[in-house]
């Protein structure tokens, strides 16, 4: 069982990219969701796989993480497509709608597939946590991946591939960290919505909102530091402005970097929790 989780990284990896390579030579379309499921499960499963070995008590079974990947993750994206659907509209807050209701529906698919549990730790909190933030990711993933397929000139195999490497990139500082904060939050307080689990939630919506909307903040920091007086007038009579090669290039820098400081402090605050469930087991144990 050592180390289980990278010979399952790497099967897979193999097995799809065979299937990548497969169908770019056959042009075989009944390949296409082969490619869409390997690429979007892949990473999620992996990181469950890597959870589930690092400290869960006896109560976390591999049947109650399956039903957390799998029950959790189909109730968070299905509760996410019906409130956002009721309640977005574009305007300024959007994105902070969005990480609102997306961190909402994880939390209350928690709470759903470990109802029966009679005892919680935070270990387990962010170990189940994190397992239906990756079923979130996953099936999300797919739904990205299948669109990306679809373009005007026809189907693009390339841009299939495009979309689920990069999103395999990121999904490790996504949903699944999100939601593993949230889940250890709420193990920590017993299962209860108490005020310091609110604040938890409403802090991972943050970082989820801040998420989403880097692409625009990063472009409004490079229009105001860089910004010429004819990009500002073609803005205001509502014409999308060329751009030059410096901001393409700063926008780029600080896209990304946004990004990573996003995912630093995510990183850092489940550090935290993980160390302060430590320190409680081991007084507990003494």
């Amino acid at each position: 069982m050592k180390r289980l989780w990278l010979r399952v990284f790497l099967t897979g990896l193999v097995l799809w990219l065979a299937t990548v390579v497969v169908t770019a030579v056959t042009g075989n379309s009944n390949l296409v969701p082969t490619v869409v499921l390997f690429g979007s499960f892949l990473v999620p499963v992996t990181f469950v796989i890597w959870a589930y070995g690092r400290g869960r008590s006896p109560e976390v079974t591999v049947e109650l993480l399956f039903a957390a990947f799998l029950v959790g993750g189909v109730l968070g994206v299905l509760g996410a497509s019906l409130l956002e659907s009721w309640l977005l509209r574009p305007s300024i807050t959007m994105y902070v709608l969005v990480g609102l209701i997306e961190e909402g529906v994880k939390l209350a698919a928690l709470m759903f597939v470990t109802r029966r549990m009679t005892r919680r730790s935070t270990r387990d909190g962010l170990v189940l946590g994190a397992t239906v933030g990756f079923g979130f990711a996953a099936f999300e993933s797919a739904g990205y991946a299948f669109n990306a397929l679809f373009t005007s000139d026809g189907l693009s195999l390339t841009q299939l591939v495009e979309t689920e490497v990069l999103r395999g990139i990121l999904t490790p500082v996504g949903h699944g960290l999100w939601t593993a904060i949230a889940g250890g939050a709420l193990f920590a307080a017993g299962g209860r919505l108490t005020g310091r689990v609110v604040l938890s939630y409403l802090g991972v919506s943050l970082l989820h909102a801040l998420w989403d909307s880097m692409s625009g903040i990063a472009i409004a920091i490079t229009l105001v530091l860089t910004g010429r007086p004819w990009q500002f007038e073609q803005l205001r009579i509502g014409l999308v402005p060329d751009v030059t090669e410096r901001q393409v290039h700063l926008y780029t820098a600080l896209n990304w970097a946004g990004l990573v400081v996003i995912s630093l402090v995510a990183l850092a605050w489940l550090r935290r929790m993980d160390d302060a469930a430590r320190r409680d087991r081991e007084i507990l144990s003494q």
